[in-house]
């Protein structure tokens, strides 16, 4: 008898998971359960009138770094290439990926938050907020605008609540490896470019070096991606069970799960979890109380998704999107403009598409008070940003609605400890139980994908193309 994996949830995590499982050189048997009948987490791309595509999640994928290279390796190993839509350098997408609309509203010049930067000591704690991280080192108009809005850009979270240690790594190591953050960040571009011979090579990869790709999608939108992927898997005799939500995992006396499918269960040498931290938590048998209430706390926020498609209507400006501040809209997170990164899925006759990113405080208010989250209030809110913000007064000729429960882990103060705590506990009892996620070490899809992977290795209890 071979060992089982059983891999929870069918996002990109698990997905990425169960994919270097399958290319093990001796491969488990290997499989993948997901509650719902789609896969590929929030990534969904939907074909609207004249071939359109909207992305209901993420919507393009960056490129840089060890991380953006592997996941180009996996599109090309996926047979994906000629799919691919690149963002190159001298794109306007590329050029403007304009932090503030329309242009930074600062008093003082951004040089003058530059040189506090570098004359600034190194923080003593080991955690910090972003916002305190940011009004320390470079003042307290980067903090309240850029930093606040790059934490409802990237997290849909706030600024004052979120750990720079867990949400933005390479800021957090800069600062103590190099006691300034700009130095820091020069000094490792410059070594990541030092080292890049070391990382994973293709002609898809020398293509997005060479033209300096900000970002990239795919022709028939990112879905495509956990589609090939699900293709790979079933060619490789993975056992890819949908619409069958987990209801709990028990360890048995020999040492093996016995994972709860609503009427029937699996019996698994080792469980990989993709599933979302407090999720996760409310599975576990007794015996790891202790690891689900550090799992519990790892909360998420919702994100409504509003696509809109207007017919003859052209952006006074050019560029990748906006991030508004908490100070000037609550409710509004950013418009992205999807019509300038990616024209070749405007459909035909083409329309200029937008999508505006709806949550923050606005939303988790409406939660709390357990308002009625209605199509029509978000189509609403996202019309009056795209008229007010973009002048797009005319109605739109297409709008699609999604709220999105829970999308975004929040990695609050102190999120490292939490992460600690959990490797040590699952170490500890010897479970052969490893997390895999968005909860963890990274929202982004690259993030992810890397999550799988190394979770993949752990599985295997060995360093897979490492």
């Amino acid at each position: 008898m071979g060992r089982t994996v059983v891999v929870l949830g069918g996002g990109i995590s698990g997905l990425a998971a169960s994919y270097h499982l399958s290319r093990a050189s001796n491969p488990p048997k290997v499989v993948l359960v997901e509650g719902s009948k789609h896969l590929g987490g929030w990534i969904r791309s939907i074909r609207g009138p004249g071939g359109a595509i909207f992305e209901l999640g993420p919507r393009g994928i960056r490129p840089a770094g060890a991380l953006g290279a592997r996941t180009l390796l996996l599109v090309s190993e996926l047979g994906l290439d000629s799919e691919v839509l690149p963002v190159r350098g001298d794109h306007p997408a590329a050029q403007n990926r304009g932090l503030l609309r329309p242009s930074p509203p600062f008093s003082k010049p951004l040089f003058w938050a530059g040189l506090r930067e570098l004359t600034t000591s190194r923080g003593k704690d080991p955690d910090e907020t972003v916002h305190s991280f940011a009004e320390r080192r470079l003042g307290p108009e980067v903090a309240s605008l850029a930093m606040d809005s790059l934490c409802r850009g990237v997290f849909a979270g706030n600024s004052r609540e979120l750990s720079v240690r867990s949400c933005f790594p390479s800021l957090f190591q800069a600062e103590q490896t190099h006691r300034s953050i700009l130095l820091g960040l020069l000094l490792g571009a410059a070594f990541s470019t030092a080292g890049r011979s070391s990382q994973p090579d293709s002609a898809l990869l020398r293509q997005a070096r060479a033209e300096r790709w900000s970002q990239w999608s795919l022709r028939g939108g990112l879905e495509m991606l956990p589609q090939a992927i699900n293709t790979h898997l079933t060619s490789r005799g993975v056992t890819v069970l949908r619409g069958q939500p987990v209801c709990g995992l028990s360890l048995q006396a020999e040492g093996y799960w016995k994972v709860s499918l609503g009427d029937s269960c699996l019996e698994a040498d080792h469980v990989i979890s993709a599933l979302p931290a407090s999720v996760l938590s409310k599975l576990l048998p007794a015996e790891a109380a202790p690891l689900a209430c550090v799992l519990s706390t790892i909360s998420a926020v919702s994100v409504a998704v509003v696509n809109l498609q207007y017919r003859g209507a052209h952006l006074p400006v050019q560029g990748f999107g906006h991030l508004v501040p908490s100070s000037e809209d609550p409710g509004v997170l950013g418009i992205v403009y999807d019509s300038v990164a990616f024209p070749e899925q405007d459909g035909s006759p083409p329309g200029l598409r937008v999508t505006v990113m709806l949550g923050g405080s606005w939303l988790q208010t409406l939660e709390a008070r357990g308002c009625v989250l209605s199509q029509e209030l978000f189509q609403q809110q996202a019309q009056e940003a795209a008229a007010t913000q973009l002048g797009l007064k005319e109605p739109p000729s297409h709008c699609l609605v999604h709220l999105h429960r829970n999308c975004i882990p929040q990695y609050t103060l102190g999120h490292w400890k939490k992460l600690e705590s959990a490797t040590h506990f699952l170490a500890a009892h010897r479970l052969p139980l490893t997390l895999a996620g968005a909860s963890y070490q990274g929202v982004a899809v690259n993030d992810c994908i890397e999550s799988g992977r190394q979770a993949a290795a752990q599985a295997l209890g060995s360093e897979i193309d490492s």
